[in-house]
Order: structure tokens, then sequence, then C-alpha cells
């Protein structure tokens, strides 16, 4: 008879041996939203994460500087991070990196282009505190390994120079994360996708693809970024007075071409914003941006220039309040103030949820007497992300296993689905998921693992993480109905009231009997005083609460709102 197994002391083993031939796919950021871009690759004791990026706030977040994605499942797993791998130079894809690295309290390297980790590098040096990193330069072409995986490196072509896709070689297959790309025939730098490259890996085999949704529900292809340079020549030959250019500080194709419109006309080019000044700084210094010393100058020179031969770059495309455009929309800037005759050009395209903003500037230069130029009416802007013509081409080139869509909100990741699918692949095969899913792949086939601590992280001044549901429920309450503060004083050995009570209101509208409401409020907040003083309550939260139930019952009957009461109780 054969010796018996001890089944249960083989288990783990057995769950250790399925572990570390499977490969988990993670994204933590970048799904269902556009911005804070995060994806996890793990295997056995090896992980890599490839970009950590960011997401600028809406108005549903009042007081919020940054949004992060919630990267506790890297930290918890920092003993095996082998790298991160950056795409390219976009904040939506580096701006965690930051927090990330100090959250991490060990030095794991940065893998990026030259331009990207010149960008960061800029970006982490506003973190002095972060201590060590190690930024380790790639090239389309070259190839990394980082623990259980291999990473090659390929030429795309997006709205800022040196984006890369990257061919992840792991021991259960290949997966190809494109990052994000267009695929632009004339680009403005010569450098063309690596066509050559995603063919060859479609015909070795890619187990699975994640690649960028944003431009899903777009038909036929995006525009090449050259038609944009094409059409600033014609706008900045036509126009007579001051030109005014707003753009991402990070677009650097886009300034090349404001630059070189600028040039070819006669006109200096006057840097404003803090941003702007960084980045062209750090793009002329690694031999991206290409202009003259002569031609570029500051903003404090701009009073020397005839309005014929000034061109004004500057940030502000997003509506930014503290923005270069935007004081200048204002009136509020030291050195430019919008005149009548100018010429402004808001090269960018309105992310999802600044829309209002952009408005709000443009209005404002308008009114000023600015001849406003932008997407709606005129040929100043293309988008850096494929049209459903070149996803589909994409997904014909690398021809994957599974598809995983990234990089967009809902309605582009099932758009980018369905374009699979139209091009042979299963729809069993294709994967949309949320933020914090797992894909778990092995050789036998891919399926759907647990989820994952996931969400977002909010960047408020220097407090990161602090700010939760609470704190931001209260202060959306102050924005839409106002606050209320009672200042009352008791006496600590009996409760009884020392003085006035006083009330302070503030963002509260009453309506056309506001003084007889006030009045009433005030009577509500003595009788309930009188109340908690005849029973000799002496506990300040049982006063604090006794005020704020009666005062928030009378606003509510009164005027129909739940402004946030704050009693304070003082004792003597």
């Amino acid at each position: 008879m054969p010796p018996t197994t001890d089944h249960k002391e083989d288990r783990p083993k057995r769950a250790m041996a399925r572990k570390k031939t499977r490969l988990r796919v993670i994204p933590l950021g970048g799904l269902d939203e556009v911005g804070k871009n995060m994806t996890v690759m793990e295997y056995g004791n090896d992980m890599i994460v490839i970009d950590a990026g960011l997401m600028f706030p809406d108005d549903d977040l009042p007081g919020v500087d940054l949004v992060l994605p919630d990267y506790s499942y890297v930290v918890e797993r920092a003993d095996k991070l082998r790298g991160i791998v950056i795409t390219h130079g976009h904040e939506d894809h580096t701006g965690a990196l930051p927090y990330l690295l100090k959250d991490l309290g060990r030095v794991v390297p940065v893998l990026g282009t030259k331009l990207t980790l010149g960008l960061i590098e800029g970006k982490l040096s506003e973190h002095p505190a972060l201590g060590k990193t190690k930024l380790r330069e790639v090239q389309a072409g070259g190839s990394v390994t980082l623990g259980a995986f291999t990473c090659e490196f390929m030429q795309t072509t997006h709205s800022i120079p040196d984006a890369l896709a990257v061919l992840v070689r792991t021991p259960v297959g290949t997966v190809m994360h494109t990052g994000d790309f267009k695929l632009d025939q004339t680009p403005v730098d010569g450098r063309e996708p690596d066509y050559a490259g995603f063919t060859a890996a479609g015909r070795e085999g890619v187990l699975l693809m994640l690649s960028d949704s944003t431009g899903a529900e777009r038909p036929g292809h995006t525009a090449p970024e050259a038609e944009v340079g094409s059409s600033l020549h014609g706008i900045f030959a036509r126009a007579e007075g001051r030109i005014i250019a707003a753009t991402f500080s990070s677009h650097i194709h886009r300034v090349q071409e404001i630059v070189d419109a600028a040039v070819d006309n006669g006109r200096k080019v006057v840097v404003t914003g803090r941003s702007m000044l960084n980045n062209t700084r750090i793009a002329r210094e690694l031999g991206y941006l290409h202009v003259a010393d002569d031609d570029l100058l500051d903003a404090f020179e701009v009073k020397d220039l005839p309005d014929a031969e000034t061109v004004i770059l500057c940030t502000g495309s997003q509506g930014e309040p503290l923005s270069a455009l935007a004081r200048i929309a204002n009136g509020d800037h030291r050195t430019v103030h919008v005149q009548r005759g100018d010429t402004v050009v808001i090269s960018a395209s309105p992310v999802p949820g600044n829309e209002k903003a952009v408005d709000r500037v443009i209005n404002k230069l308008i009114r000023a007497g600015a001849h406003v130029l932008y997407k709606d009416n005129a040929r100043v802007h293309v988008s850096g992300h494929g049209a459903a013509e070149e996803l589909k081409l994409m997904l014909n080139m690398v021809k994957p296993q599974y598809f995983i869509p990234i990089h967009g909100e809902a309605r582009h990741l099932v758009a980018h689905a369905a374009l699979a699918e139209a091009v042979g692949v299963p729809e069993s095969n294709v994967f949309v998921m949320d933020n914090g899913d797992c894909l778990e792949l092995t050789s036998s086939g891919a399926t759907m693992a647990e989820h994952v601590g996931s969400g977002v992280v909010y960047v408020d001044g220097l407090s990161v993480g602090d700010v939760g549901t609470v704190v931001l429920r209260d202060r959306q309450l102050m924005a839409q109905d106002g606050i209320a503060m009672i200042v009352v004083t008791i006496d600590h050995r009996n409760g009884k009231v020392v003085g006035d009570a006083e009330l302070v209101t503030r963002g509260i509208v009453f309506g056309n009997g506001s003084d007889g409401l006030l009045e009433e409020a005030k009577a509500r907040i003595a009788k309930t005083l009188a109340k908690t003083s005849g029973e000799g309550a002496t506990d300040q939260r049982v006063v604090k609460n006794a005020l704020r139930e009666s005062l928030s019952q009378l606003m509510w009957e009164k005027a129909r709102r739940r402004p946030m009461v704050i009693p304070i109780v003082m004792e003597v």
C-alpha cells in the first residue's frame, strides 16, 4: 500500500505553486475616469507599477488640491516592487510619484525616457523631504529586466515627445501596455510609432493588451498634430495686435509649434506661468524644444515690445483659477493685462469637469475686448489620443488573446471593448474592469480574482489622505447652505448661561423675512439654553447637541435649508 499523504500540509505548498504561476494585473487608477492612471503587474515575489498619475479635483471637491489613486496595495507589498515604469511625462501619469515614493519607505527605480525623467525630476524637487530617488533612463528600442518582468520599450506618438508603449515579457506570457497614444503619420518631431515592433509582437503572440481608450468614441482617425501648426501660422500672420497663447505646459510639441509660428511671423515669445517656465526650460536643456535665446523673453520685458511683435505663452488652458491665463482674464496678473485687440488662442481641449471654468475665462476675455480662438471656433487643437480606426489598427497589429480597455470613463471603456470585439477578440476575452479589480492569467486562461483595496486619496495643502468623506460633506454643506455659529458661555458648576448668546451666520439666505427669522432664531436659542440651564446641564456635549438640533429644525421649518450649525460652548 502506498504511503498516505498529509493533505493539510500539502495545501499551502500547492497554493504557493499556483501563486507563482499566475500573473496578476490590477489597475488602481484610470478606469471610469480621466486621470490618476496606475496599473500593477504581479508575479510571485515580483511586482512592477506602470504609471503613477493624479487627477485634478472638480467642483464637488471643495478645498482639495489633487486626487491620487489609493496605492496602499503597492505600499503594503513594497518589498516586492522592482520598479516603476512611466510611459510619458503628463501629470495624469506622473503626478502621484512623489507621494508614492515617499510612502514606499525604500528606494525603487523609476524608469522613463530622458524628457519624462526631466519633468519628473522637476516635480520631485518640489518635495525636498522625499530623500534619495533613483531615476533610470530608458529609450525606445531598449529593454530592462525587473525581477520576473522584462520590459521592452516601443515608440508611440502622443501630445508630448518621448511617449512609450511597454511590452512586458512574463513567465506566463507577454503583456502590451500601450500608454497614451495616437498613430500620427506625420509626427512633428519625425519619430513615427513603432509599427514594426507592434506587428512583430503580434506575430510572436501577446497574451494580454491594455490600451488607451480616451478616443474610442470618435470615429475615423485623429487629425495629425502638424495641422495645428499650419493653422497657428495662419492665425499669427493675420493677427494685428498681441497674441496670448495658452496650452498645457507639458505639451512640448504644441509649445514648439507656437514658438515656430511666432518666430516665422517676426514675433518674440514671452513666457509666463510657473509650470510653463519650468517645462520650457527643461525641454530646451534636454534638446526637445528649439528656440533661440533672443526670441524668448521674460514676462517683465513684455512692456518694452510692440504689440505686433509679441506672443505671450502661458498656462491656463483648463481655466485653473491661479493659472496665468485666468489671472490675465481677471486683471490681476503682475505683468500682463488683456486689452482690446488682443488675440487669445486656447490651444487645448477642456478635461472633463473643467468646461465651466474654461467658459468663464473665455467670457471674461471676450468682455475685455479680446478675440478668442479655441477648439470650437478654430483649428487650434487636436487630440493626442487615437480615434476608433487607430485603436482598431493597434488591436490588429498586436492581436492580443485577452484585452483590457484602460484610461477612460465608462463610456470610453465600453466603446473600446466593442472595437476589440469587432476586430475579432472574443467577447469572453474582453474585460471591462473597475479600479481595484484583479485579472489573473495562467497558461490555461484568464479569470477575474478578488477585488483589492482601491479608491482615492485627497491632497489638501500639506495634508495627504486626511480629507475623508465627512470633511468633504461638511465643506459641501457649507458651500450649499452656509454656516451658523452659536457662541455661549455657561457656569461650569450649575449650567446657567453667563451673558447673552451670540449668533453668527455666513452664506445663509433667509429671504424677505430675514430680520424676523434672525430674531426668531435668537429666541429659539434662548429658549433652548433656558431649558438646559433649568435641567442643570453642565456637560458641554449636552448643551451643544441641544443647540444644534434646535437651530437646525428652525432653519428647515422656516427656510428649507440645512446649514452647518456649530455651537461653541465656553465655561467659566
